[in-house]
């Protein structure tokens, strides 16, 4: 089979960047999430369906249907700062679980040409579909977003059991592996919370990097775009001083932690 014919869809494809794995990244956003999370920050990424989305008074089409050759000719076009950082490609989303026959055919026609690997991932899926790609990848950013399943449900849309489960054989099996917490006010950045994460990935994941990504409302605008509430209200960025905070509390868990990707 010809890996580079396999089709999927995307919504955006995000150059030189620097904190979604190691050195300057090529960002592939792939379209569909399971998860619904109150915070998030593309929410044109959700739906799997081509959307239109109002930007600056105009109408924008959200989502396109692409080859795997293709993608990865446009992001060879980026090869010499790949190998002056040590940088290369990355999917992320929505979530590439939701396409893993596209996201298996970038990976593998990425490796082929030498690229580095890396994916943002909730790790919402049969394992099955996760471990078909674990031996393309070479940097897993796994989002661990609560350790209590109800409150996890009550602002993804989703329990949490699975996810849990998958990050300890993910942690077991990947190249690499560095939990992520997306840092949020009334959900998640209260010491205890983040120690629960922080203790989790140390003992069960056996890891050993966890980076707090600090909530934001960047994408505030695009829920108007796209006619839907935005869940968050009034709620604020956590402070600097606050989000040191949370970091000691994951070097005290013996995790080395970073504040953002």
């Amino acid at each position: 089979m010809d890996v580079s014919k396999v089709t999927g869809r995307i919504f955006d494809i995000q150059k030189y960047s620097v904190h979604d794995g190691p050195g300057i990244r090529t960002i592939v956003f792939l379209k569909g999430c399971a998860l619904r999370c109150r915070w998030c920050c593309n929410p044109e990424s959700q739906k799997f369906e081509i959307q239109h989305m109002n930007t600056d008074g105009a109408s924008k089409l959200i989502g396109r249907d692409v080859t795997a050759g293709e993608v990865i000719e446009e992001v060879k076009k980026d090869a010499a700062y790949f190998r002056r950082s040590g940088g290369g490609l990355t999917l992320s989303g929505g979530e590439m679980l939701l396409q893993p026959d596209f996201a298996l055919a970038l990976l593998s026609l990425a490796k082929r040409q030498g690229m580095n690997t890396a994916v943002e991932s909730t790790g919402f899926a049969q394992f099955e579909t996760i471990e078909r790609l674990l031996p393309y990848i070479d940097t897993y950013l796994l989002d661990i977003k609560h350790i209590n399943s109800e409150k996890h449900k009550e602002f993804t849309s989703q329990p949490n059991e699975l996810i849990l489960e998958n990050a300890v054989k993910i942690a077991q099996l990947a190249k690499k592996c560095i939990v992520r917490v997306p840092t949020i006010p009334t959900f998640n950045d209260t010491e205890e919370e983040i120690r629960e994460i922080a203790r989790f990935a140390r003992t069960q994941m056996r890891v050993d990097e966890i980076n707090l990504l600090p909530y934001h409302r960047l994408g505030k605008d695009k829920y108007t775009g796209l006619d839907r509430d935005y869940l968050m209200g009034d709620v604020l960025p956590p402070s600097d001083e606050h989000m040191e905070k949370l970091k000691r509390v994951c070097e005290e868990e013996g995790l080395r932690a970073k504040i953002g990707g």
